[in-house]
């Protein structure tokens, strides 16, 4: 069999698999739209997948989404509702109808509707409740009495469990005669007459044994029992840590309310990584590509201020050397090349830094090393474009003690860029700041004042 290349019709299948919501797809739901033709429609929508659909929603505009909405009516499903932006999904569900949205919230797990009550106003959280069965009620006005960011909030109240006791041939008869389990799981979870959780038995080995095996002699050797009150940042570093696919989780007597699966569990992480990318930005971290202008505007201009600010201090600094500016125009032309470089080297050390606070890799027993580490690399790199930066400048200028400040101002900015780096951030952990909000600030405005300070000081002390 041979692979076909260079077939344009080939080419245009893949594409299609890989983006599914490419250009000639999104104008041909909205071509049905605009028509009204909802058999069209819904036969566009069938092959996507739940989240392609959350993300069409996302990407057309207000107007036409209220339209396609309507129009889709009776087919909607409640996959999409946990796929949505939270930005966009009140909106989404304001146009819906009583009877879809019943039958869309029917459709999810507990711990989906918990995550979908959460960013919704009192109003619209009656709404759904009241769609509920009772037992699917109550379970999920319980997980919404726990802290929110919390396991309780988090986990799932369908679980699949067994006693120690039962055999696999016991375990099976039972999960064959259930009705309600779960759409999807991974293990079922041992309890003892407490219902405190002892031990999970993966599915895989549940079906390779013999009928008379006993339960608790499959149970797996990783085993991770969450309190319901656990952060769910410190629930997703325990899933990733230790390779965890599902964790019971436990009320204070350490009972049995929930589970926690792998895909909520990366869900929090990709959520933690995109909020420190949009503090280190500056942006806020609910930021989204779906917000209005003005929402836009509101978060980002708070940073921009901050910003200001910090810009003002270095320009003190150079304020104090206009005298020794005023001498030497080339240190004008210079002094940007030091702040710039101080900044950049600073900005890496700090990603990293936050990357590792959050991932708990950097800690007071590898501080110090960490540190050090930086310092010489900040040193390595400060001499090596140092040696650069005093040739070019000695070709530019033609002065070889300018060169000789430039290259000590560019070694001095870069180690201590190193070290501001790595110590804002651990040192704002301290006080409990969030390190990716604020360090990028800090930082910035440590590079550009001793940037400058040393740069011009040295220009003034050696040169004039």
């Amino acid at each position: 069999m041979t692979e076909e290349t260079g077939n344009p019709a080939t080419e245009d299948a893949r594409e299609d698999e890989t983006n599914p919501l490419e250009r000639k797809v999104v104008s041909a739901i909205l071509y049905a739209v605009d028509v009204g033709d909802r058999e069209q429609l819904v036969a566009l929508m069938e092959p996507l997948h739940a989240a392609d659909i959350a993300d069409l929603l996302e990407q057309i505009n207000a107007y036409d989404r209220m339209r396609l909405i309507k129009l889709y009516d009776k087919e909607f499903d409640g996959e999409i509702l946990s796929e949505l932006d939270e930005s966009i999904r009140e909106e989404v569900i304001r146009a819906l109808t009583p009877e879809v949205l019943a039958d869309a919230v029917r459709e999810l797990d507990s711990d989906d509707v918990v995550d979908l009550l959460e960013d919704l106003d009192q109003d619209q959280q009656d709404a759904i409740l009241d769609v509920l069965e009772d037992s699917d009620r109550v379970a999920v006005e319980k997980s919404l009495t726990y802290p929110e960011y919390s396991a309780g909030r988090l986990m799932q109240r369908e679980v699949v469990m067994a006693p120690e006791h039962w055999n696999v041939g016991e375990a099976i008869d039972f999960l064959r005669s259930s009705d309600d389990l779960p759409e999807q799981f991974y293990h079922i979870i041992l309890v003892d007459p407490k219902l405190r959780p002892v031990g999970n038995v993966t599915l895989g080995k549940l079906m390779a044994s013999r009928r008379e095996v006993l339960l608790k002699s499959l149970v797996e050797e990783t085993f991770h029992v969450i309190p319901v009150t656990r952060p769910e940042a410190d629930v997703a570093y325990a899933f990733n840590q230790y390779h965890l696919i599902s964790a019971p989780v436990v009320d204070e007597n350490e009972r049995l309310v929930g589970v926690i699966t792998i895909d909520d569990a990366m869900a929090v992480l990709d959520e933690e990584h995109e909020e420190d990318i949009l503090r280190l930005a500056g942006v806020g971290d609910e930021s989204r590509i779906s917000d209005s202008v003005i929402e836009t505007t509101r978060q980002r201009l708070p940073w921009l201020g901050v910003n200001l600010m910090t810009a003002i201090l270095a320009s003190l600094v150079i304020a104090q050397f206009e005298g020794t500016i005023s001498q030497l125009v080339a240190l004008a032309v210079l002094m940007p090349i030091v702040a710039s470089m101080g900044g950049n080297a600073g900005t890496q050390s700090l990603t990293v830094a936050v990357r590792a606070l959050a991932t708990k890799d950097l800690t007071s027993a590898n501080l110090w090393r960490v540190i050090r580490r930086e310092l010489m690399v900040g040193l390595i790199n400060g001499v090596s474009f140092a040696l650069v930066m005093g040739v070019l400048e000695y070709l530019w200028f033609g002065s070889a003690m300018l060169a000789v400040v430039i290259a000590a101002a560019m070694v001095i900015n870069l180690v201590v860029a190193g070290l501001a780096g790595i110590a804002v951030p651990v040192v704002l952990e301290k006080f409990k700041v969030d390190p990716a909000l604020a360090s990028g600030t800090f930082v910035t405005t440590v590079t550009d004042v001793v940037g400058f300070f040393a740069f011009l000081g040295l220009a003034q002390a050696v040169l004039l």
